[in-house]
């Protein structure tokens, strides 16, 4: 079970969400998941037109992250094939999908009961 959401969390997230939207991220959502997943406080959810793109967006957040607040992610998964990039930095899970993946896992549909943090 994880703590109480911290501002520095959803800073975090919403520092992320910022970051993706400047390199063109689509449909980007940022969700409180704390009380439902357990592991994390917020998933930031976002999608790129291509794997080219994802690939942009994951490698310019890790780097103004690590600038900004000097954090770098516990793991990130999927960077090879950039069709689901997950970066993890504990309290905050970040997802970035092409296009196609995201319409084929539908990630969000699993959370459509919490509503979208505005940021």
């Amino acid at each position: 079970m994880t703590s109480a959401p911290t501002n520095d969390s959803l800073d975090l997230a919403v520092l992320a969400a910022r970051i993706i939207d400047d390199k063109k991220g689509s449909d980007i959502l940022v969700l409180h998941v704390g009380e439902i997943v357990g592991i994390t406080e917020y998933f930031v959810i976002a999608s790129a037109s291509n794997v080219r793109q994802v690939g942009a967006i994951v490698d310019s957040m890790l780097g103004e992250v690590r600038e900004t607040v000097g954090r770098g992610p516990l793991r990130s998964e999927g960077v090879r094939e950039k069709q689901w990039v997950l970066v993890d930095y504990g309290d905050v899970v970040v997802h970035v999908f092409a296009d196609e993946a995201r319409r084929f896992y539908e990630i969000e549909r699993l959370y459509k009961d919490l509503t979208p943090i505005p940021w």
